[in-house]
């Protein structure tokens, strides 16, 4: 057994290590014939090398180092994982040595396992080799005919090349005058193409079959369009000099004959309302033929638009309007609005006595009368037209545009003359904003036409109607507040209307804010919305300024009218202005905002974060300052109430609670007298208020003033005072049958407002019997807390007062409670 032992430790031992572990090392064959033969002797099993699968530089300086080692097992350095198998399958006890034969052989046995892996692999892996390198020559090989191949090919092109190369040259040469001549006859085809197209216009015109005469024009306008890229200036000449030729012909020839159907039809309608529809009169035949001719004329000339598009180039206003870009008046609505333009720059044009620069609105009205007069001919009569023929163009919005086009160049005539003078300049401006409104919403104009707002938003022109607004409103908001009843609400006798009770100068002033609103509200870019948005919020802060400095004038009197009116007028502004928050419009301005401030970095990102998820708005400022203003007003109106109620209850706060008679002794419990001048104040300054202030100013008022007394009765009357049987009695009859009704007319339970009081009440009131037993769980749950100790007392302190409707109060203020009673049995508990 001894001899089995030495021969596996330590170097043996370490052999075992990969068949508990990554089983890595590998036995050679020499190793197997020594485990093969355990029957060896003593002696020579001890002058045997170790097992170690390493070289034989390595086997050596193992056996170095095993000289080196120790022989004292208990020194010898043996791995861990070694001595814990070890440990493992043998142990201490003597007996366990038996098993090392077993443990031997399967060691064995794992060992020849692992040579018959190795081996295996070890025969596989130079096959693979073998084929792999044997590819690898194959690919050389046939890499090195390609190669050869190549060079051949090479030099057979090069030679091929130089061969050819004259006859390339030649060819080169045929080449370029072959296209030379095919660029002659694609440029003759063209002629010839125009020329056909002119010949079969001319026939057409000659047969008077003018619609095909159109449709060929059109034709030719394509052509036109598709050479514009062309570098064949002459050809591009010919082809718009024919168009245009044709063009001038045909549509000289429709205008009139349209223009004559237009005669017919009485158009335009400028008159008085026709008997006949449309204004037309004649026998129901000739009806018929008109507007056959009307529908035959109309969809004639609109082929010509595109050829119209192409030669004539519109009137355009400055760039400095910003007017949306637009396509062209159709030409057919250009001759039907050609009557309305003469009759327009006749009478407001020139020195005509209708040509008023303090008259906008005789030519904005005019325009207006000319839409809605014809709104019904052209729906039903030119839309249909323009459906059949597929256009999407809309027959009244077109006739609009062409008129409002006459508008916006009068305007811009017009502005800068009177830009300077303030009457003219904002009756100017006024009457534009109630002709942009009719437009829009009687008439249906799209806000991605051109308007007059585009004239109005010019930098100069928006200016100074900015600066125009600031003055007026600041004008307006000086004599609102100087008004008589600038603090009396217009609704103070419905009871109904009244229930903000907002005072009249308030009212007029947020009109005023909603009249800027609906003045600013169709303006075409955002950023011209947000500077108007800027004046609003600086006419919210003046006014706040304003109502401050008239509020301090009244702080001597905070329960004056005039006081509880600025305080109405405070939270009316501010409630207004939070619903307008949640508008649609202002969500919008909102997001333009966020985009600019974004741009320019003018906020933090927390601000920026804020106003994307619509946490914040845009007047969040100006509701904090009102809300800021509001709180410190009503406080200081709570402050001067609780110094008057404070006054009152002098006299109560002396009641000698420690000897009045006990319940029994009463017939009938009663108010105590000294309680009168108290509850006498609260009424009136309570009724007071709820007349002069409106509901929710009321409710956040009566609602401090009754936290405030709550603490004071407890903290200045029943902490300060003992109480007998009589007078705790006597304390709970004047505050839950007196004190708290005064307040059950804005609750439905008062006494929630006063918890310090209504439990100090039931502390004071408890029978002897659940006073003692509550005092004795208070001390235990004390002691068990001064002595650091986890019981179960605590929980069930607050239990017991919980039980008794006590929520408020600590267990220590109860405790202070329980000594102000006098009513103890003698034993002094």
């Amino acid at each position: 057994m001894h001899v089995q032992m030495q021969n596996i430790s330590p170097c043996s031992v370490e052999m075992a290590q990969p068949l508990f572990e990554s089983e890595e090392p590998l036995l050679s064959e020499e190793d197997t014939k020594e485990e093969d033969e355990p029957e060896k002797d003593a002696k020579d099993l001890e002058e045997a090398e170790p097992f170690c699968p390493a070289g034989d530089a390595e086997k050596e300086a193992l056996k170095i180092e095993k000289e080196r080692m120790p022989q004292d097992p208990e020194n010898c350095d043996i791995p861990f994982y070694v001595s814990e198998f070890v440990e493992r399958e043998v142990g201490v006890d003597c007996d366990s040595l038996s098993k090392l034969g077993r443990l031997i052989e399967l060691l064995l046995e794992n060992k020849r396992k692992l040579e018959e892996q190795v081996l295996t692999v070890s025969s596989e892996v130079p096959k693979r080799i073998q084929k792999a390198l044997q590819n690898a020559e194959d690919s050389k090989k046939s890499l090195n005919q390609l190669l050869e191949k190549e060079n051949i090919l090479c030099d057979s092109i090069n030679s091929h090349l130089l061969t050819s190369q004259p006859w390339m040259e030649d060819l080169g040469i045929l080449i370029s005058q072959v296209k030379e001549v095919e660029r002659h006859l694609a440029y003759l085809k063209l002629i010839s193409q125009i020329e056909e197209l002119s010949d079969n216009i001319q026939q057409y015109l000659m047969t008077n079959n003018v619609p095909e005469a159109a449709t060929t024009l059109a034709s030719m306008a394509e052509l036109d369009i598709k050479l514009q890229d062309s570098s064949c200036s002459h050809l591009l000449t010919f082809v718009r000099s024919t168009v245009q030729f044709w063009h001038k012909i045909l549509k000289d020839r429709l205008s009139s004959d349209f223009e004559e159907t237009l005669t017919h039809l009485h158009w335009p309608f400028v008159g008085p309302a026709q008997s006949q529809p449309f204004g037309l009169a004649g026998a129901p035949n000739n009806v018929v033929e008109i507007y056959s001719n009307f529908e035959m004329l109309f969809s004639q000339l609109l082929k010509l638009q595109t050829t119209d598009e192409l030669l004539s180039k519109p009137k355009q206003l400055p760039e400095k309007y910003l007017l949306p870009p637009t396509a062209p008046v159709i030409l057919p609505m250009q001759i039907m609005v050609g009557p309305l333009q003469k009759r327009f720059k006749y009478h407001f044009t020139g020195n005509r006595q209708t040509n008023v620069l303090s008259k906008p609105e005789w030519y904005l009205t005019q325009v207006l009368m000319w839409i809605g007069s014809h709104a019904k001919f052209l729906d039903d009569k030119v839309q249909p037209i323009l459906d059949k023929a597929g256009s999407p163009v809309n027959a009244r919005m077109e006739f609009s545009r062409a008129l409002v086009m006459l508008i916006l160049e009068k305007l811009a005539a017009d502005i800068p003359c009177l830009l300077y003078d303030d009457s003219l300049f904002c009756h100017l401006v006024d009457e534009v904003l109630l002709f942009e409104r009719e437009l829009h919403s009687v008439h249906g104009y799209l806000n991605s036409f051109p308007s007059c707002m585009h004239i109005l938003s010019e930098e100069t022109y928006f200016q100074r109607w900015l600066t125009m607004e600031r003055k007026f409103a600041l004008q307006k908001m000086d004599s609102m507040l100087s008004s008589e009843a600038a603090w009396v609400s217009q609704y103070k006798d419905i009871t109904d209307v009244d229930e903000m009770k907002v005072p009249d100068c308030a009212e007029t002033f947020m009109t005023l804010l909603l009249v800027i609103t609906d003045r600013y509200k169709h303006l075409p870019t955002a950023a011209r919305k947000l500077q108007f948005l800027e004046l609003q919020k600086e006419l919210v802060d003046d006014f706040r300024i304003r109502l401050t400095q008239v509020m301090k004038e009244e702080t001597r009197a905070p329960l004056a009218f005039r006081y509880c009116a600025i305080l109405n007028a405070v939270n009316y502004i501010a409630t207004v202005l939070a619903d307008w928050a949640d508008n649609l419009f202002f969500l919008q301005l909102q997001q333009a905002a966020l985009e600019v401030c974004s741009d320019s970095n003018a906020l933090s990102k927390l601000q920026l974060g804020q106003l994307a998820s619509m946490e914040s708005s845009v007047f969040d400022d100006m509701i904090n300052l009102l809300e800021r203003l509001k709180h410190d007003m009503l406080t200081r109106q709570v402050d001067h109430v609780f110094r008057e109620v404070k006054d009152a209850v002098k006299m109560y706060r002396k009641e000698r609670w420690l000897s009045l008679p006990s319940q029994s002794e009463q017939a009938v419990m009663s108010l105590s007298v000294s309680a009168c001048s108290l509850l006498l104040t609260l009424r009136d300054r309570l009724l007071q208020l709820e007349q002069q202030l409106c509901f929710s100013l009321f409710k956040i008022f009566w609602q401090m003033l009754a936290e405030k007394v709550d603490l004071f009765i407890y903290q200045e009357i029943i902490l300060a005072n003992h109480f007998n049987e009589g007078g705790a009695a006597q304390l709970q009859f004047d505050i839950t049958r007196n004190l708290f009704p005064l307040f059950s007319h804005y609750c439905k339970r008062p006494e929630n407002y006063f918890k310090h009081i209504k439990e100090a009440c039931i502390v004071l009131n408890l029978n002897v019997g659940s006073a003692l037993l509550l005092k004795d769980v208070l001390q235990s749950a004390a002691d068990n807390r001064s002595g650091m100790i986890s019981s179960s007392n605590q929980p069930t302190a607050v239990a017991a007062l919980n039980e008794l409707g006590i929520y408020k109060l600590a267990q220590q203020d109860v405790e202070i409670l329980l000594n102000l009673r006098t009513n103890w049995p003698s034993t002094g508990k």
